[in-house]
C-alpha cells in the first residue's frame, strides 16, 4: 500500500491589515476607495445608456468605478441637464422592457415528459412551474413599464361627461363592473 506523506506549509506572517481584519473590523466596501462622487459627465452618459437598456440603477452602481447611489441621488438634484437626460432614459427603458415582454412571451416554453412505469414517454406538458416563472417576469416588467411611461403603457381611462357630473370610463372589465355598481347605487339613491 502506497503511502502518502504531507508536506508541510509555511503560512505567510499575518500582515497588520489581516490582523486587523481579523478582529472583527468592517469589510471593505464594494465600490472602490476614490470612487467619483463628483459630477462626471462621461459616468453620467454611461449610466443613462444603460438605464435606456433596461439595467436597474442599483445594478450599474455595482460595477468597479461607479459613484454611490447617494452621489448620483445628489447629481440629479444638482445638474438639470443630468436630470433631464435621465428621466429620458427611464423612458426608454419602458421601451426596452416592452420589447422583454414580447421576447419572454414569444420563447419556447419548457417540456416535462410523463413516462409509465416502463420509462415510455406518455405525454409531454409544458412545466408549469416554468410558466408561472415566465409570467412573474412578464409582470415585473409590465408594472415597470406602466409605471415609468404611463401615457403610453397604462391603463387606458377616459372621463365622460354625464348628468350630475362626471362618470369615469375604463378599457378594464373589473373597473367597467365596479362602475356599475356605483351607477345602480346612484339610481338607487335617487330613487329613494
Amino acid at each position: 500500500m502506497p503511502e502518502t506523506t504531507k508536506k508541510a506549509t509555511k503560512r505567510p506572517a499575518k500582515t497588520p491589515k489581516a490582523t486587523k481584519q481579523a478582529q472583527g473590523s468592517p469589510a471593505p466596501k464594494k465600490n472602490p476607495v476614490g470612487a467619483p462622487t463628483t459630477y462626471n459627465q462621461h459616468i453620467a452618459t454611461v449610466i443613462c445608456i444603460r438605464i435606456a437598456e433596461g439595467e436597474s440603477l442599483r445594478q450599474i452602481l455595482r460595477a468597479e468605478g461607479m459613484p454611490v447611489q447617494s452621489a448620483v441621488y445628489e447629481w440629479l438634484l444638482r445638474h438639470p441637464e443630468f436630470a433631464e437626460r435621465y428621466t429620458r432614459a427611464r423612458e426608454e427603458q419602458a421601451d426596452t422592457l416592452a420589447d422583454e415582454i414580447i421576447a419572454i412571451a414569444d420563447e419556447s416554453p419548457e417540456t416535462v415528459e410523463v413516462r409509465d412505469k416502463e420509462g415510455n414517454v406518455l405525454d409531454i406538458k409544458i412545466d408549469s412551474g416554468y410558466v408561472n416563472y415566465q409570467k412573474q417576469r412578464i409582470e415585473a416588467r409590465k408594472w415597470t413599464a406602466m409605471k415609468l411611461k404611463p401615457k403610453k403603457y397604462g391603463d387606458r381611462v377616459a372621463v365622460e361627461g354625464v348628468e350630475g357630473g362626471a362618470a369615469i370610463k375604463t378599457e378594464d372589465a373589473g373597473a367597467d363592473k365596479f362602475l356599475e355598481i356605483i351607477r345602480n347605487m346612484e339610481m338607487t339613491k335617487r330613487a329613494g
